[in-house]
């Protein structure tokens, strides 16, 4: 990786043998502790830890505190993976539809990231409780998205795991994208990256294919959030993950009825095996009088 593009040449994390500490950089704030907080319950859980509901007791302040065991980061070798979370999320303090990162600290056993307290819960939650959402609906959550994927790559940023599940509503019903964890950064638009990681129904074919892959992967994931959204599963969903990257890799796209022509020339566009040919592969996401034209001229009715 280009340390150029890393947060202010952020040194590697390294774990001291003299204190046991890990390196958190300008996010690290030392006097801040456990007992800051009332946590008041769980919100998330994940491989090395969880998110806890947290109430700051000098301010009264609602955060969503991202608890990770140290024991575990270590043994796993998964350093660099927090690290690269830490990066990001303090390149998105400025972003509205990313989560920010207010401040990290540590204790000898855990580490702690206080991040923004997002509180309209997963879209994953409300697509489990509504089916799919009318094209309005998914045209609004896909151009915030296509807002925040954008911005993480002009700043040389891969996602890599857009689903459902890391995107959370606000309390006025915009997006946040959130759990950074498998990002890959210092990656220029020409460049490419070849590590196999993400989620199953989500995968781009590049990736399956185990051959090098670019930022395009990201637009093969919207399109595929996209297509859960209006039709309420993945495009080439199957319970055999086996079957399922087949079709991916070689089943072509089927589009229910009852959508407008935009919306499937969008899907078309986004969920087009070849990636050279993917909307968004050859130019990025731009601002445009604040609009994402990822999305023009691919307009949804």
């Amino acid at each position: 990786m280009d340390s150029s593009h890393s947060l202010a040449r952020t040194p590697s994390p390294q774990l001291s043998r003299a204190n046991g500490n890990i390196n958190l950089g300008p996010s690290a704030n030392p006097n801040a502790r456990p007992t800051d907080f009332d946590f008041l319950k769980v919100i998330g859980k994940g491989n090395y830890g969880k998110v806890l509901l947290a109430k700051r007791k000098s301010d009264g302040t609602f955060y969503a505190v991202k608890v990770l065991q140290k024991k575990s980061i270590l043994k796993e070798k998964e350093q660099s993976h927090i690290m690269a979370e830490r990066n990001v999320l303090l390149k998105n303090v400025r972003h509205p539809f990313l989560v920010g990162l207010r401040y990290s600290f540590q204790t000898p056993e855990k580490l702690y990231f206080v991040l923004d307290y997002v509180n309209g819960g997963e879209l994953f939650f409300h697509l489990q409780r509504e089916r799919r959402f009318l094209e309005p609906r998914a045209r609004f959550y896909a151009a915030e998205v296509a807002s925040a994927i954008g911005y993480l790559h002009s700043l040389h940023i891969i996602y890599r795991d857009l689903k459902p599940e890391n995107i959370l509503l606000d309390c006025q019903g915009h997006v946040v994208l959130t759990d950074f964890g498998l990002c890959k950064e210092g990656v220029e638009p020409e460049d490419t990256t070849s590590t196999f990681c993400g989620t199953p129904e989500y995968l781009a074919p590049e990736m399956l294919r185990k051959e090098p892959y670019d930022r395009a992967v990201d637009w093969w994931c919207l399109g595929a959030v996209l297509y859960e959204m209006l039709h309420g599963l993945p495009p080439f969903y199957s319970q055999d993950i086996s079957q399922m990257y087949e079709n991916i890799l070689h089943q072509p796209l089927q589009i229910p009825g009852g959508r407008t022509v935009a919306a499937c020339d969008l899907l078309q566009a986004l969920l087009h095996k070849d990636q050279r040919q993917r909307l968004g592969s050859k130019e990025d996401f731009v601002a445009r009088d604040k609009e994402p034209c990822i999305l023009q001229p691919h307009k949804l009715g």
